[in-house]
This record gives structure tokens, C-alpha cells and sequence, in this order.
């Protein structure tokens, strides 16, 4: 398991903000002090330097015979350059800028009539630029007013972030504007850079990062991609009846559309929907040059993201670890929602002290705080010194027949016999949870007694299944599910946990054309009688080779490991925990070309499963005295996933 690794504070700044910053961030009344702990609002942002500058990217995306440059928009504060001292940046590169907006007000970038930004989306201009931080908001190439070409994730999306890192450390070349020859250098900034933003924002975080980039000291990645390849498909299952080429011309600027048709033909080309991996994929696959990353990382995710899944941060989040790199980690059990939007006080509160030790070297102890800060009930957290557990040991629990036919147990002993059951591609994993004690034709069902301690899983797991199809083709299916009531964040409801209030709470200062007030949230609950735990996917035909599918041969037996997504949860003593396989998921990936019948061997199926405290802690929670399960009947879970999705 990963061990927790402390963060070093970078001391020279340290030291040298106790003469060049004491006078300006410290009151009189702590003047004294020798090292700041917290930055303090005494810049204007009403005064903020606000300026445009196009950074060139070395690439020609869309082939007209020069480089690409992309917009950069700035906010800084006037004063620090004013005294000859430098200031770190904030960035945010995004493809969102002008074409769907930030934040869960849709918040876009408006110009005043020379250029300069005077709307920046979000609140980390207003809240961070007073306290002695640029804010950079990087427009992706080929969005707004950047040059180039969208390529979701590849060379062009990464290298235009990556330059803007270069020119705010000196190795890269802007312009004043997009087609002049008059250069400009970033020489108020100190070149310590932190790059955030969520869904796409964060993807590029993590992208950028993973080059190895001098002078990226930190990254924020909200509700992000590791891989796209798992943002598609899952072991060769399509989760989306679209391909990278729909996103791309989704953002791309009416300008990019006009001229990135060869970059649109490499993204239908290089990601067929059969699911195989390619060159395409391996290029935007960030978990693979984890060694790479030198800045701290700083991750939040909602639990219950069907938009950008869990899996991505299991496999990232193990990388890191493996590489030893810096980290932290929220989650919460929303689904694709900014912690600014469930978590608000303390979100701007953690994130400021984090961007201060990471970027202005203050040591404020956040880096001997806990690691991992988890939601265990709607606006309810929990914190872990190290994320997984030391105690999460991989467990195997193994399905065995019932009495009845598709209603099996769940424990340590290894099974016998078999459980068949028919792909139905209008059901989903709600449906077989709410009708797990009920034999249906859909699923297999493995259940284990009601636990008579709490029994808390930590981290990744896997379904191993040998199954033989009627068919060519079959996908699978596997959930672990929390079989109990509970009251839980209404994750496939509009808001996806939240609900949008009418109140505003201010965050920074505000400028006419830059408000620091947004509306205030609230938790968006629901009471349930079972919670989908985890979950993972897969083509059956991917066997063999987890990157190529093929032809599945009626009649054979064949075995697969599916990936399931990382999760946090404790399953409470009187409930139940349960293993369902089954076919397509529906909303959640798309059905295979013929509607399958597959028999699971149960002596070759099992879950590897974390649980803190392992086997034993299994055992201990599946033996002595219990509630009595419920009979058969339908139990109540969120409404069934609707997944519209296609935009991270």
C-alpha cells in the first residue's frame, strides 16, 4: 500500500519573504514574527495589472505554416512589481473558456475594448491575486482566441499548457499580441507555478505535470483524467457512443473548426471504437510518466463520478505513490462537483494554505496534517493519516451458490457450481441492487450475511470471473454494494449531490466586471436502501489482452479480471455487502452487438477486495450473532443513472 510522504518546505523562499514580504503581508501586530504563516489580502485587485499576452506554443497544430500561439490572460497585483518583487502563479488552462464556461454558474471570460480580461470565471483571481499570487487563465489551443488545434489530451492540448510553465520561468517566448513580432517577457513572476482546475482543467494539470516540467511546483486536479483511454472505454467496453473527435470539435473555436480537419481525422483514426489500444491512447495516458512528476499533488474527487470515474485516481493516485511523489487527497461522495461547491469554507481555507506552503514556502503545517480527507455521510468527513490504510489488506471473498438459483453467498471459502444470467441492456446496476435477494434473469447476485462489526473498504479492487457466452461478443459487468438504509448524497440527481441555493457568499474582492460572489450550495440528499460501493467494466473479448478485443467462441470457457474503481467506504454492522455480475450496465457503458447468455464458474470467480484489517476483520464481521436478512423485495436505491455525458 502507499506509504504517506511529508512535503518539503521550500525554505530559501521562506527566508527570503521574512525580509522581502514581512512588510507587506504581515499587520503591525505580527510584524515580529519571523516567517509568515498565512498570505493576507493587502493588494488591490481593483488596481490588478490585467494584461493579454500569446505564448508560442513550437507547434503548427492546424498547419498554416507558423507556430501556434495561445491566449493568456493575467490578473496580478500591481503593487509587488511596483517594489521590485516577484510574485508565484495560479494557473488555470482550460479548453472552456469562451465556449461552455467554469464553474457551476457557467461563468465565461469577458474583454474590455483592448483586450484585456475583466471577467476571470472562478473565484481564485479575487481571493488569491490581493494576496500577492498571479492568476493566469491559459486558453487551450485551438479554443478562444489560441491558435492550434484541440487534440483532447494529446501533444497539442499538454505542450500549450507546458509552454506557458516555460515563458513564466524564462525558457519560452510571448507576444503582445497574436500575429505581432513585439516579445514580452514574464519578469514579474518568480516562475513558482501551480496549476488547478477541474474535469478538463485538471486533466491538463495532471499532463503537464507528467512531463516533468521545471518550475510547476504544485498541482490541483479536480474531478480529473488520468488516462483518456478509461475516460472511453474500460478493458475494451465503450462507455460513450462517441470518440475523442466529438469533443474536439465541441470546444474547438469556430476558427479551429475551420482549419483542423487533419487533426479531427488523426482522432477518428487513431480511436476506432473497438476498443483496442493505440498509439493514440499511450500518448494520453499520464499514469505511464508518473516518475516523471516533480510537483506536490493535491486531488479531490467525487466518489460517485460517473463522469470522470474513480478509476482515474486509483491508478494515478498508486503511480504517484509508487514514485514517491507529494500528495494529498479529498474525497467526497458527491459526483462530478467542485469541492467550492460542497465544501466551501474549508475548501478556500485548505486550498489557500496549501497554494501558501507550496508556492510561497510558508511553513503552516499543512504538511503534517492528516492526508486524506474522506465524506463518510452528506457534509459529514473523516480524515486518514495515510490514504489507503496501512491496515487495507487485498482480500479474497469468493461467491458460492444459494439456495435459490442467482441468490448466492459471499465468504472466504472457496464456491461451487455455477450462476448463468442474460445481458438485458435496458438495466443497470440500480436494478440488480434494488432486486438482489430476488432470483432474476439478468444478473448474479452473492451476498454475505448481515456484518456484525462495520467493515470498511479502502482503495482498489478486482473481480476475476471464467465465464462461458452463448455469443461472440459479451461485456461484463461488476459492483460491490452497501446492502443497508442510509441517507447518502443524491449523486444521479440533477447536481449530482448539490443543490444550487439563491443566497451568495463572497470569496475575494470584486470589481465591477469580476464579481467574488457566487451562490451558496447546499446537499442534495437521498434515503436509500442499498449504495453501489464500486464498480468496473469489461469486453470479454479483451481476455487474452487487455489492449485488443477479439471474437469470443460460443460455448468457451474464458477468464478475466475486471478493474474495479478506487473507493472509501465503511459498510455499517446490519448491513450486508454484495458482489453482482452481470452484463451491460446500462448508461454507464454501451451494449455488445448480440445479447449474450454467460455462466460464471463459481469455483474460478473471486474479489479481491481492501479491506482494513483484512481476512480476519472479514471474518470477525460475518460470524457470531446478527440482524436476520431482509426477505426478498425491492429496496430502494437512487434513480436509476442517466448518463449524459460526453464533456468531462
Amino acid at each position: 500500500m502507499p506509504t504517506r510522504t511529508r512535503f518539503t518546505i521550500w525554505r530559501p523562499l521562506a527566508a527570503a519573504a521574512v525580509t522581502a514580504l514581512v512588510a507587506a503581508v504581515l499587520t503591525p501586530a505580527t510584524a515580529h514574527a519571523t516567517t509568515p504563516r498565512e498570505s493576507r489580502p493587502v493588494y488591490s485587485y481593483e488596481n490588478a495589472v490585467r494584461e493579454a499576452v500569446w505564448v508560442d506554443t513550437r507547434l503548427d497544430g492546424d498547419g498554416d505554416g507558423r507556430t501556434d500561439r495561445v491566449a493568456v490572460d493575467i490578473v496580478r497585483p500591481r503593487e509587488p512589481a511596483e517594489r521590485g518583487r516577484k510574485v508565484p502563479v495560479i494557473m488555470d488552462a482550460s479548453p472552456y473558456y469562451s465556449c461552455c464556461g467554469r464553474g457551476n454558474e457557467s461563468q465565461r471570460k469577458t474583454y474590455d475594448a483592448n483586450g484585456d480580461v475583466v471577467q476571470m470565471p472562478l473565484f481564485y483571481d479575487n481571493y488569491f491575486v490581493p494576496r500577492g499570487y498571479a492568476f493566469v487563465g491559459v486558453d487551450l489551443a485551438g479554443t478562444n482566441r489560441s491558435d492550434g488545434c484541440v487534440d483532447v489530451g494529446g501533444r497539442s492540448d499538454i505542450l500549450s499548457a507546458k509552454a506557458v510553465v516555460d515563458w513564466l520561468n524564462g525558457r519560452g517566448t510571448a507576444y503582445t499580441t497574436r500575429t505581432g513580432a513585439t516579445t514580452v517577457a514574464a519578469g514579474w513572476t518568480n516562475g513558482r507555478t501551480g496549476m488547478i482546475g477541474k474535469s478538463w482543467d485538471g486533466t491538463i494539470a495532471n499532463g503537464v505535470a507528467a512531463t516533468g516540467v521545471k518550475g510547476l511546483k504544485t498541482i490541483v486536479p479536480i474531478s480529473a483524467i488520468s488516462s483518456w483511454y478509461d475516460y472511453y472505454f474500460q478493458q475494451g467496453a465503450p462507455l460513450y457512443d462517441s470518440g475523442p473527435d466529438w469533443l474536439s470539435n465541441y470546444v474547438n473555436s469556430p476558427d479551429a473548426r475551420a482549419r483542423c480537419a487533419a487533426t479531427q481525422r488523426k482522432l477518428v483514426d487513431g480511436a476506432p471504437r473497438t476498443g483496442d489500444r493505440t498509439p493514440l491512447w499511450s500518448e494520453r495516458d499520464y499514469v505511464e510518466d508518473a516518475g516523471k512528476v516533480k510537483a506536490s499533488v493535491f486531488l479531490i474527487h467525487g466518489l460517485q463520478d460517473l463522469n470522470v470515474r474513480m478509476k482515474h485516481v486509483g491508478q494515478w493516485w498508486d503511480a504517484l505513490a509508487e514514485h514517491g511523489v507529494e500528495r494529498k487527497i479529498w474525497l467526497s461522495q458527491t459526483g462530478h462537483v467542485d469541492p467550492f461547491d460542497f465544501r466551501r469554507a474549508d475548501w478556500v481555507k485548505t486550498l489557500h494554505r496549501w497554494f501558501d506552503h507550496e508556492l510561497l514556502g510558508y511553513d503552516n503545517g499543512i504538511d503534517r496534517e492528516p492526508m486524506a480527507d474522506i465524506e463518510r455521510h452528506p457534509d459529514q468527513w473523516v480524515t486518514a493519516d495515510v490514504w489507503p490504510p496501512k491496515g487495507a489488506r487485498a482480500t479474497t471473498l469468493r461467491p458460492a451458490a444459494g439456495e435459490q438459483a442467482g441468490v448466492g453467498t459471499l465468504g472466504l471459502r472457496k464456491g461451487g457450481g455455477t450462476a448463468t444470467f442474460t445481458d438485458d441492456p435496458r438495466l443497470g446496476e440500480t436494478d440488480w441492487a434494488a432486486r438482489i435477494d430476488t432470483p432474476t434473469p439478468d444478473k448474479a447476485g452473492f451476498v454475505t450475511r448481515p456484518l456484525t462489526r462495520d467493515l470498511r473498504l479502502s482503495g482498489s479492487s478486482t473481480v476475476t470471473v471464467t465465464a462461458t457466452p452463448t455469443t461472440a461478443t459479451a461485456h461484463l459487468s461488476a459492483v460491490l454494494v452497501d446492502l443497508g438504509p442510509a441517507t447518502i448524497r443524491d449523486y444521479a440527481a440533477s447536481g449530482e449531490g448539490i443543490t444550487t441555493l439563491t443566497d451568495r457568499t463572497c470569496w475575494g474582492e470584486s470589481t465591477p466586471g469580476d464579481s467574488a460572489c457566487f451562490k451558496e450550495t447546499k446537499a442534495r440528499t437521498a434515503d436509500v436502501d442499498h449504495t453501489v460501493v464500486s464498480r468496473g467494466w469489461a469486453d470479454l473479448g479483451t481476455h487474452a489482452d487487455a489492449g485488443k478485443g477479439g471474437p469470443l467462441t460460443p460455448g468457451r470457457a474464458y477468464t478475466l479480471t475486471l478493474d474495479l474503481a478506487a473507493t472509501d467506504h465503511v459498510v455499517p454492522a446490519g448491513h450486508r455487502l454484495a458482489l453482482i455480475v452481470a452484463g451491460t450496465d446500462k448508461d454507464l457503458i454501451d451494449p455488445p452487438a448480440d445479447t449474450p447468455t454467460l455462466t460464471l464458474d463459481l469455483s474460478r470467480t473471486s474479489a479481491r477486495v481492501p479491506l482494513v484489517g483484512g481476512a480476519g476483520a472479514f471474518a470477525a464481521a460475518t460470524t457470531g450473532s446478527a440482524a436476520t436478512a431482509p426477505g426478498a423485495g425491492l429496496l430502494d436505491g437512487v434513480r436509476a443513472t442517466q448518463n449524459p455525458y460526453r464533456v468531462p
